[in-house]
């Protein structure tokens, strides 16, 4: 079977950057709250980073509370870790791997086009009214002296009107606009259009899977 995940082509462009974006699994059963639903996709997951050879990497992962805070990761990371608080994670350490689950929140890619830093957001309503990806930006900036032309953004599917009333994604572009950056790609799909594709919280009521976005940079 062919493993369920996507790439964009405007990160596939860069030779250093490891990403993908899950899909909806087949044969996993998640009709269950968030915290069995990631159980029971754990090893599909697993088996995902396998197949584009970041297995092996410390996978750091936010708590996601809808808020804005962003971890910083400055230095080499061993081993899995989570960030309480959290809703994005920058970093300009090689040989890891971010972590964002969504299920109709929009996973928001951050690459530095010279390769020095990368961050993943998580950014659905609240943080989008937040301005996480503005605040991302800036952290960015602050730590890394990444200036925002260098940065490319890429918006994962989400869910979008008419089965949502706020176009986020919208917003998020216009976040990332704003603070300066001049590559903005938008995956346009709408997660809650494509249940055969993706999960999507609202369309199926909150019980369901997500889907597993990652970004790191290769140290060759």
């Amino acid at each position: 079977m062919q493993l369920p995940f996507e790439k964009f082509q405007a990160l596939n462009v860069l030779a250093m950057c490891r990403h993908i974006f899950t899909r909806r699994i087949p044969g996993i059963h998640v009709s269950h709250d968030k915290a069995e639903a990631l159980k029971r996709l754990e090893s599909a997951h697993l088996e995902i980073r396998n197949a584009i050879g970041i297995g092996d990497w410390p996978l750091l992962t936010a708590q996601q509370i809808h808020g804005d805070k962003i971890a910083c990761v400055n230095a080499m990371v061993e081993t899995d870790r989570e960030f309480s608080g959290c809703d994005g994670i920058i970093t300009n350490q090689r040989g890891v791997t971010l972590g964002i689950y969504v299920a109709d929140c929009c996973a928001v890619y951050l690459v530095d086009r010279k390769q020095r830093a990368a961050a993943l957001i998580h950014s659905g309503k609240k943080g989008t009214n937040l301005r996480i990806v503005s605040k991302a930006i800036a952290q960015m900036r602050e730590k890394f002296s990444i200036q925002p032309q260098d940065l490319i953004a890429q918006l994962s599917p989400c869910i979008r009107p008419p089965h949502f009333e706020v176009d986020f994604a919208a917003d998020i572009i216009r976040q990332c606009q704003t603070a300066g950056l001049n590559e903005i790609h938008d995956s346009g799909v709408c997660t809650a259009c494509n249940l055969d594709a993706y999960y999507s919280y609202r369309a199926e009521k909150g019980r369901t899977g997500r889907m597993l976005a990652l970004l790191g940079l290769a140290n060759s």
